[in-house]
């Protein structure tokens, strides 16, 4: 007989959300109305094709026709975005039911056959000249409010393909996104036999910090062998969407594959290239010092691979029970100011949060923010441990960000990457800093090491992945990369990051293959690293001037996607763009190592 494991942070009921208040189930004939009222407003926006280009020397129709084509534009979104958003949430908690999977693949596939009638708009705007634009923006106040996002639509000008090739890519769209789905639903279905247990992939991860080693040791085992059964099959999603991508980047003659994602991010290549030189050359003093000084607290010479996040001594954690959780997160976000936590405390007021581990469960956490009009809603499998509560701060920051940005609408509202991190990870701080107040001195070692891991998690291990990512795909142009190949490049990057104190045991070269951001987002993981480190900027500007920061932050968060990341951070006399912006956040990470250090 078999015993799957439940959550072992307390007896009490975890929330589960509630979806109804988008829609109430497949068939609620609500989703066949929003998707038609999005064929109506694209048909609307159809009728106005041609005229744009036709008013270029006009600038008060061409701003008349701006107005009204962008409404059309956000309204037809919001309608899309909103039956998707719905089939992505309901689907994430039911990957191992097959009408689901075909509800949200059949929508995927009904939405950007809808959204490809507008697709000739964006193309149309960019047919115009910026002294067009500028024109027309001058001409009338409601234009100039869509500039943040006319700046973002013509950042792709000169990777746009004819109207036809677009049609094409938008059209393959869904197939190809079943790569992701076919990934997705391996992972869903993953049994990790440990001992008598099974666990799901969540719960194996989370049995990686258990106090008892042998217990790591046999979770890390078992989930080894799951994932190494399953790596034909995700390694062959892996190198099949990394193909696809090669292909659209090449027509779209993009330097590198890198480059479609820092546009998207409004980011430099040579920032992200500043951030990974300055995190890579504070690997010795960080990460690789760390290790070290963790292996001898534990009496160890080295650290197993999965004993890299286990806690210090062999007594059990420290756990939180739900309702802990909910106050300790919101008094650390009352800690900066009283507007965070009224807008934290709604989503557990309300069934918005969905918190209980289950089978068929996707493993992560995100906050999905819907549409401007509709509030986010919050994905976990909560544990009961530290990093869980860390992790549901996180989400909430996520969530508190998204709702006070929603005054802008959809498409102004929509944050990249660049500062999208930037208050969820704040929230984690906020929470740690609260953590860290209340403990023993017993328990300020612990907390301590807990905090530089999560630091080593957020900015170094998302620098390695960015680091593997980069290696993979270049490979991936030379051909297909086999696992062992996969294996290979992981191997070198992990073990180059972690340093001579972590030993990389066998079953470790297959731990690539839960990653899914290298396959649902590529080249995402940099923006981790790059909202902690910017984060860590900002507490030393709150540090500075506690009063006055907390109305300069809600405007940054409140700005949403109208700003670039470089004018939002400017109040605050900060410039992410120099590799010693970047330096210095490395270097308050480094000073936790130096604190720890001398506890040890």
């Amino acid at each position: 007989m078999t015993v799957h494991t439940r959550p072992e942070a307390s007896s009490e009921v975890l929330p589960e959300w509630r979806l109804d208040d988008l829609f109430s189930g497949r068939d609620d004939p609500r989703i066949e109305a929003t998707l038609s009222e999005a064929v109506s407003v694209s048909d609307a926006l159809v009728r106005l094709k041609g005229q744009f280009v036709a008013a270029r020397a006009e600038p008060r129709r061409l701003a008349r026709l701006l107005a009204e084509g962008i409404d059309l534009y956000e309204q037809a979104t919001n309608r899309l975005w909103v039956v998707g958003a719905y089939a992505s949430l309901a689907t994430s908690t039911a990957r191992d039911d097959p009408a689901w999977a075909k509800f949200e693949s059949d929508i995927r596939g009904r939405s950007a056959e809808i959204g490809a009638q507008s697709l000739f708009f964006t193309l149309e705007l960019n047919e115009l000249e910026e002294a067009e634009i500028e024109a027309a923006l001058g001409a009338d106040p409601q234009a100039e409010r869509w500039r943040p996002w006319l700046r973002r639509v013509r950042l792709s000008r000169p990777h746009e393909l004819s109207a036809d090739l677009e049609r094409l890519l938008v059209d393959r769209a869904p197939a190809v996104a079943n790569w992701s789905r076919l990934y997705d639903e391996s992972l869903s279905r993953l049994v990790v036999r440990a001992g008598r247990e099974n666990l799901t992939l969540a719960e194996a991860l989370n049995r990686l910090s258990d106090p008892d080693g042998g217990r790591r040791k046999q979770a890390a085992s078992a989930l080894a062998k799951a994932l190494e059964a399953q790596t034909p099959i995700l390694g062959l999603a892996l190198n099949t969407i990394a193909a696809e991508k090669q292909v659209e980047d090449r027509w779209r003659k993009f330097a590198d594959p890198a480059a479609s994602r820092h546009l998207a991010n409004e980011v430099d290549a040579e920032s992200v290239a500043a951030l990974e030189a300055a995190v890579v050359e504070h690997y010795p003093s960080i990460s690789h010092r760390y290790y070290a000084l963790k292996a001898r607290l534990m009496g160890r010479t080295h650290l197993d691979y999965w004993d890299r996040n286990a806690p210090l001594d062999a007594a059990a954690p420290r756990r939180y029970g739900w309702d802990e959780a909910k106050v300790i997160v919101l008094d650390a976000y009352a800690s900066l100011a009283p507007a965070f936590a009224d807008r934290a405390k709604v989503f557990f007021e309300q069934p918005w949060i969905d918190a209980r581990p289950r089978p068929g469960k996707s493993s992560g956490a995100y906050s999905h923010p819907v549409t401007a009009d509709r509030h986010p809603y919050v994905f976990l499998n909560y544990m009961g441990e530290r990093r869980d509560v860390l992790t549901l701060a996180h989400e909430l920051g996520h969530a508190v960000h998204q709702t006070l940005a929603a005054p802008l609408g959809t498409l102004l509202a929509d944050t990249p990457l660049t500062l999208a991190e930037t208050a969820s990870i704040f929230g984690e701080g906020l929470v740690f800093d609260r953590l860290l107040a209340e403990a023993t001195p017993a328990d300020r070692r612990a907390l301590l090491a807990g905090k530089i891991e999560d630091g080593l998690n957020t900015v170094v291990r998302q620098i390695a992945f960015h680091r593997f990512e980069t290696r993979f795909h270049a490979a991936r142009l030379r051909g297909e990369v086999s696992a062992e190949q996969i294996a290979v490049i992981w191997l070198d990057v992990m073990g180059e990051s972690l340093g001579p104190a972590v030993r990389l045991n066998p079953g470790y070269e297959v731990y690539w293959a839960y990653v899914s951001h290298f396959v649902h987002a590529p080249f995402y993981v940099y923006a981790y690293a790059f909202g902690n480190l910017l984060v860590e900027a900002l507490a030393e500007a709150r540090r500075r001037d506690p009063k006055g920061f907390a109305p300069l932050y809600t405007g940054l968060l409140a700005g949403g996607g109208a700003r670039t990341y470089v004018e939002a951070l400017k109040p605050f006399g900060l410039d992410p763009r120099q590799k010693a912006f970047w330096e210095s956040g490395c270097a308050r990470l480094e000073r936790l190592v130096d604190e720890f250090e001398g506890l040890v």
